[in-house]
């Protein structure tokens, strides 16, 4: 019995002393996880881009051109109509009796034009005999004359209230769409009354809000690409039209204005994303944007590099130019081809090392096969 609790205690030791010594735990903090990608050179658009506004161009008012009572509507608000349609009609009553009486006084002034132009002939051919002197001649020369300026006024007043009789009937100066309807039958107006206010929506203005710095590198006639949350997936494009001279107040912003077609998708007073191409480079170096960290240095980039079988993030500090597109172009601090750190960049420091991580990878090995028939 004692013998063989003997060797019980004795097998662990015996056991114990073969094993080879465990290896000590590295000290250290454990590699960063990272993806990484190339610092690619090729084409690359610098684009200014931005938030604008869309402006209707032509909103006008339609006011009451004769004095009256409305007797008829026939637009209301969002009716589309058409130039020359009839929108509203005014009792023409007081107009009609106005133009009746202008067409009198000149039928009246003509009667009297005539007579003293027979009167004149009469006067002129006994001035010619000797019978009268030129004096009472010239008296009569100067009522006839007298006599077809007031026959000339009378007549510019009596167009005047004819066309005034057209004016009752209240028409469409554009094509457009009723955006207010001011007016309502039974209602007495007075010249200059706002009665309906139109919009055309087939015209827009683009104001675009650029930074005071981008104003050397825009000019007119350079094409605007447009996209709206009205219109997904579409773009639109347009040419700068004008460029404001002045600074806007507040914003301290550039306002950039272009014109667009609607087909009827945007509507006046919408929201539009407006990018504008001002240089495209043939060889730019690149890199996404998320590898781009910002650091007391500055902003960098951190390469990866092989030190000693280990990876390791060596901090660069570059200058960055535009963005476009998710990525940014490098002007200074990089050579191109290098293994940048993407995922996780933000968490690195320099010479920090790091383990790279395959990116994740779409389950099913591609797109899912085509559904039977």
């Amino acid at each position: 019995m004692r013998t063989s609790l003997l060797v019980a205690l004795l097998l662990p030791v015996l056991f114990g002393c073969g094993k080879p010594a465990q290896e000590k735990p590295r000290t250290g903090p454990p590699p960063t996880q990272i993806t990484v990608t190339q610092v690619t050179s090729g084409d690359f658009e610098v684009v200014e881009e931005t938030l604008g506004t869309l402006e209707v161009v032509a909103d006008p008012k339609v006011g009451a051109e004769v004095a009256g009572r409305v007797t008829k509507v026939f637009a209301r608000t969002g009716t589309a109509v058409k130039a020359g349609e009839v929108m509203a009609v005014i009792d023409q009553g007081d107009v009609a009796l106005q133009n009746r009486a202008d067409e009198a006084e000149v039928r009246r002034l003509e009667a009297l034009a005539a007579q003293q132009g027979r009167l004149l002939e009469r006067q002129q051919a006994l001035v010619a005999k000797g019978f009268l002197s030129k004096n009472a001649g010239d008296d009569v020369a100067a009522q006839r004359a007298a006599v077809v300026a007031q026959l000339d006024a009378a007549r510019a007043r009596a167009d005047s209230s004819h066309r005034n009789l057209g004016k009752t009937q209240v028409r469409a100066p554009i094509d457009g769409v009723v955006e207010v309807q001011i007016v309502a039958p039974g209602d007495y107006v007075k010249i200059g009354d706002p009665l309906f206010q139109l919009v055309a929506p087939r015209q827009l203005r683009v104001h675009l809000p650029f930074p005071e710095s981008a104003a050397p590198r825009l000019k007119k006639g350079m094409t605007v690409r447009l996209t709206s949350p009205s219109a997904p997936g579409r773009v639109y494009e347009s040419r700068i039209h004008d460029i404001r001279p002045g600074i806007v107040e507040g914003s301290r912003s550039l306002d950039v204005l272009a014109d667009i077609d609607n087909d009827g998708t945007l509507r006046g007073g919408g929201t539009v994303n407006g990018a504008v191409a001002v240089a495209a480079k043939a060889t730019a170096l690149t890199v996404p944007e998320q590898s781009i960290v910002l650091r007391q240095a500055g902003k960098v980039v951190y390469v990866i590099e092989t030190d000693g079988g280990q990876k390791k993030a060596r901090q660069k500090v570059i200058k960055a130019g535009a963005k476009r597109g998710g990525r940014v172009e490098v002007l200074e601090g990089l050579a191109g081809g290098e293994t940048v750190a993407l995922d996780g960049a933000g968490f690195l420091t320099d010479n920090a090392v790091v383990a790279i991580k395959e990116p994740a990878k779409v389950s099913g090995g591609g797109a899912p096969p085509a559904a039977k028939q």
